[in-house]
Formats: C-alpha cells, structure tokens, sequence
C-alpha cells in the first residue's frame, strides 16, 4: 500500500495536495474507495480511504490507525562530507532507507565539491525530495531531515547526540563495535564521515575536541558512499534494531 507524508498533525480527515495528490490522481489512478497509508507529522500512522479527488487535491478519510513502529529505536545523525556527482544523492537515499534520521551535508577541507550558498539551498532541496521518496518507499513513519551545508563544528554542535564516532582510516586500535559496546545506554548516535579526500588530520583533532571516539570500520577502506551505511547498520545491528 502507497504511503505519504501530510506535515500537519492528525485529524480524522486530512488533505493531500501538491506532487503527492497529483501522483495518486494522474500516476497511480486511484479512485475515491481506494486506500493508501498516511503519516501525520505528529508520528500518528494511518490506514486512508480516499473520498474525493481535486485538481492537486486528494481527500483521505481515517479508517485504522497503524500501531507498529517503522522506525529505529535510536536516533542516527549522518554527518557527511560533501561528495562530487551524483554520490550525495545516492548517499541521502540509502541512509533514509536503512533508518537514518538526519543527514548533514559537510563542508571539508578534502571535499572535491565547494558549494556556494544559492547552489547549496538548491541542492538541499532535492536532497530533501529524495529523503521524501526513500520514506516512502521504505515505508519510513517519518521523513529524515536534510540540514544545511555546515562546517564540521557547527554540525557537532546541531547533532548533539549521546555518542559522537569519527569513521577514521587512520585509526588502528578501536574499532566500530568497541565503541557502541562499551556506550550500550546510547540512544542518539553522530557518525562523521569524510570526503573521497578523507579527513584532514586537524578536522579529526577538531572532533576529538568535541568529544568524537575515532573508530575504525574494519580492515578494508571503504568508499564515502558506503562508509556511513555500513556504520548505520553496524549501530542498528547492535542496539538490537535489525532482526536478521
């Protein structure tokens, strides 16, 4: 069943408009009588019947309200240094799918990629539109948020999670799993990754100052594309939020 986002809290009857209601009108075909899955922002899931349809809007009448959780049961902040191509996006899809729940571009010293704010704002835009698509797709109860291109600081400072890890190739003696086993309480967790340039050595200073645990994600080095994935799932497997 086809799920959407209304970013308004719920009530009994709610409105689609915009893309979404032209999707369901002139893409899928529905029809008053059909049925899709709604998420209110206030995280209340529902079970729609479509009563009416407009031009760009859609009518849904609440017939069962969803009790069972899509989400994690802690929160994942990627911190992600800006990547050239179509990388990013890529990055921004998978993270939404496997359960991240924030997203920061990074602008770092290694980042191929320089942004200036007009072309920065346009690209959070679709950056966001993807997020929007993946929780859909993935039947996510909420759509993660992409945040402004930021300085590293500056993210650290927004992300503010309980448990901050630096995935750095330099780092030999800790790995991934003896960080989030000896932080088994955690239940907010920043992961940084680097660029195709990797992390400039006063970017890891810089997060070690804010309390960042490097760690290693094992012995083989691993694309900015795939690194911040594997890291999510590696936290979700051991929180206990992957059942394989």
């Amino acid at each position: 069943m086809h799920r959407f986002f209304i970013p308004k809290p719920y009530r009994p009857v709610m409105t689609i408009t915009g893309m979404d209601a032209h999707h369901i009108v002139d893409v899928l075909r529905m029809q008053p009588g059909d049925r899709v899955q709604v998420a209110a922002d206030d995280g209340i899931r529902f079970v729609a019947e479509i009563t009416e349809t407009g031009r760009n809007t859609v009518t849904v009448r609440s017939v069962e309200i969803l009790h069972e959780s899509h989400e994690p049961s802690v929160r994942i902040a990627l911190l992600q240094g800006l990547a050239k191509g179509e990388k990013m996006d890529w990055i921004v899809q998978k993270a939404v799918e496997v359960g991240v729940t924030d997203i920061y571009p990074l602008a770092m010293a290694h980042s191929v990629v320089r942004l200036e704010s007009s072309r920065a704002d346009k690209k959070i835009q679709r950056w966001q539109k993807i997020a929007e698509s993946a929780a859909k797709q993935s039947k996510r109860d909420i759509v993660p948020q992409v945040h402004p291109v930021l300085p590293l600081e500056q993210a650290l400072a927004d992300a503010a999670c309980d448990v901050t890890i630096l995935a750095y190739e330099s780092e030999d003696q800790t790995g991934l799993k003896a960080v989030l086993r000896a932080h088994p309480e955690a239940r907010s967790f920043a992961v940084i990754i680097g660029p195709e340039g990797g992390i400039a050595t006063e970017e890891a200073e810089l997060a070690r100052s804010h309390g960042a645990v490097a760690a290693s994600l094992g012995p083989r080095i691993l694309r900015t594309e795939t690194a911040g994935l594997v890291a999510a799932v590696a936290i979700l497997y051991e929180t206990d939020n992957l059942e394989l």
